[in-house]
C-alpha cells in the first residue's frame, strides 16, 4: 500500500491533534496553517488536502474565488458548524468533500480514501438535499424505467431517489427496513445501477454520456 501525503490545513491545535491520528501506512499527514502553505503544496505537485473552513483569510463560501483556490487539488472541507448550503456552494466550486470537523480519524480516513479514488464525499443531509434538487429541476425520463419493476419496487425507488433513508422509506410504506433493503437490491439489479445517485439519474433518463 502506497503512503499518500495529505495536508491538514488548520490553525486549531485541537483539530490538528485529532486529524493527525490518521497517520499510518496509508496517510502521511503534513501540517499547514495558511493559504500560503496550500499554494506551496500545489506547487510541490501534491493534491490531497483537509481544510478547516474556519481558516483565516478564506473567502466566503459563496465567493467565486473558491474555484481558483481549489483548482488542481482534492480538498475535503471540514466545518465545526456544517450547513447544507455552504456544502453545496463549496462542492459546486470544486471541493471534493464536505463534512463535520469533529469526524473521527476512522471516518476521516474513509473520506480521504473515497476522494483519492476520484469520488465525492458528502453527508446524508446534503446528499438528500441535492437529490431533491435534481428531482425538482429535471424532467421525467422519456424511457420508462418502471417497466421491469413491481409496483412496490417502483415506490421504493422513487423514495430512494429523493434521498430518503431505509428507515424513512419503511415508515412511509409501513414495511420493515429488511423489506426495503430487499426491494432496493432488486431495483439496483434490475435497473443496473450501483447507488442512489445513479438511481436518481436513471429515474430522469440521464446517462453518463449526457453528464460528460
Amino acid at each position: 500500500m502506497n503512503t499518500l501525503p495529505v495536508l491538514l490545513l488548520t490553525q486549531d491545535a485541537t483539530l490538528w491533534q485529532n486529524w493527525q491520528q490518521i497517520a499510518g501506512p496509508q496517510w502521511m499527514p503534513a501540517r499547514g496553517q495558511s493559504l500560503a502553505d496550500l499554494q506551496r503544496w500545489k506547487l510541490q505537485g501534491r493534491s490531497l488536502v483537509v481544510l478547516d473552513s474556519a481558516l483565516p483569510q478564506l473567502p466566503a463560501h459563496s465567493d467565486e474565488r473558491w474555484a481558483e483556490l481549489l483548482q488542481g487539488l482534492q480538498v475535503l472541507v471540514l466545518s465545526n458548524r456544517p450547513g447544507d448550503e455552504e456544502g453545496r456552494q463549496l462542492l459546486s466550486r470544486g471541493a471534493c468533500g464536505y463534512a463535520h470537523a469533529q469526524s473521527s480519524a476512522e471516518v476521516l480516513s474513509r473520506m480521504l480514501q473515497s476522494m483519492a479514488g476520484g469520488n465525492i464525499w458528502l453527508g446524508r443531509s446534503l446528499l438528500q438535499r441535492l437529490l431533491r434538487d435534481v428531482d425538482a429541476r429535471l424532467p421525467e425520463a422519456e424511457v420508462d424505467w418502471t417497466e421491469p419493476l413491481s409496483a412496490r419496487e417502483q415506490e421504493v425507488a422513487r423514495y430512494a431517489s429523493l434521498g430518503d433513508s431505509n428507515s424513512e422509506i419503511a415508515e412511509r410504506m409501513s414495511i420493515s427496513e429488511r423489506t426495503v433493503r430487499a426491494h432496493l437490491s432488486a431495483v439496483f439489479e434490475k435497473l443496473q445501477v450501483q447507488d442512489r445517485l445513479m438511481l436518481t439519474l436513471k429515474v430522469h433518463g440521464i446517462g453518463r454520456k449526457q453528464l460528460a
